[in-house]
């Protein structure tokens, strides 16, 4: 798998990043994989020449890092690795245990190094936007972590474009660390981002990386089920008519390639014109050799036109209304 920089950046990172939640602990929710089955499927995506990893602190509560950072740490060099974490929801009841304040993030990133076995983080991620924290705070809370070694870049996840541009220009009026990566959920049932992020991505030379793929599974339903897909609250956000003729059709293209309805939906993420890393998670090691297969199958136009035409705008995604369903605009 050849390597690829990562926007501005000096990471060479594999064409696709493991993501991790569904690793960690089970007593955090029921379809996260314990320690002894992540193993394999950690050990499978290195095999495959994954180098990028995705984790959170949040993950199972801490036990995600643990679980993927140490392990990874075991079976190669740090020196091989691009280890990204996240930083923002709540880690216990006390109140000051969560968000982007400088003392939460401070104490946030020291744990994570701990947890994860390692001196620095290659991408620090803030996942979702504080509203209730100045981003000149945020923003130099977050350069100290650079300043001080234990992080390499900085990324974001999950908001509005004016959003992000906002703490980006926070950033470079103070001569802090600017964001060099936007994490956005992207996908053939939603792509939102397509009107103002990724452009704005583009012009400020910011690398995406893209998660659920697969729509929270819903674009290979019954083909690549799993207890997450079965449990996942988010999937609320997909199934009305359209979703269900965009994913028809995604079955038509498989059948017509002899292909599965995965490797068809992860591919035109991956075969995007915007360049991206899409992030994917997998419950197995086959699923992970399905993602990676669906990097060489190239969609031709046709086939992307067919599969986009009935898409429609639909309500932005983001953290400030995470069990919000992205209801088509205009109409009823």
């Amino acid at each position: 798998m050849n390597l690829r920089r990562l926007g501005t950046t000096n990471l060479e990172v594999s064409p696709l990043c493991l993501g991790t939640m569904s690793m960690g602990s089970s007593a955090w929710k029921r379809w996260v994989l314990d320690e002894p089955a992540s193993i394999p499927v950690l050990r499978r995506a290195l095999e495959l020449g994954i180098n990028f990893f995705d984790m959170a602190d949040w993950y199972s509560l801490g036990r995600n890092e643990e679980v993927v950072g140490q392990n990874l740490l075991k079976m190669t060099s740090r020196d091989k690795l691009v280890l990204a974490t996240k930083v923002f929801y709540p880690m216990s009841e006390d109140p000051e245990d969560r968000g982007l304040s400088r003392k939460h993030i401070a104490t946030s990133i020291d744990r994570s190094l701990k947890r994860i076995g390692t001196d620095h983080i290659d991408l620090y991620v803030i996942h979702a936007f504080d509203a209730e924290t100045p981003v000149e705070e945020t923003m130099e809370a977050l350069h100290a972590t650079v300043r001080a070694g234990k992080v390499l870049y900085l990324g974001a996840s999950t908001m509005y474009t004016w959003q992000f541009a906002k703490m980006n220009h926070a950033a470079a009026m103070n001569g802090w660390t600017t964001f060099v990566n936007m994490q956005c959920q992207y996908n053939l049932l939603y792509r939102e981002e397509e009107r103002e992020m990724f452009p704005c991505c583009r012009d400020q030379g910011v690398a995406l990386t893209t998660f659920s793929p697969l729509a929270r599974g819903f674009l290979a339903r019954d083909e690549s089920a799993t207890a997450r897909t079965a449990h996942d609250p988010y999937q609320g956000f997909y199934g009305d008519e359209i979703d269900r003729e965009i994913a028809r059709r995604v079955c038509e293209v498989a059948a017509r390639r002899g292909v599965s309805r995965a490797h068809v939906a992860m591919a035109w993420v991956a075969g995007n014109p915007q360049a991206n890393v899409p992030i994917v998670g997998a419950a197995n090691t086959s699923q992970l050799d399905v993602a990676v297969e669906a990097l060489a199958l190239r969609l031709d136009a046709s086939e992307r036109e067919f599969l986009e035409a009935p898409y429609r705008p639909r309500d932005v995604i983001n953290d400030q209304n995470p069990l919000r369903r992205p209801r088509a605009l205009g109409p009823d």
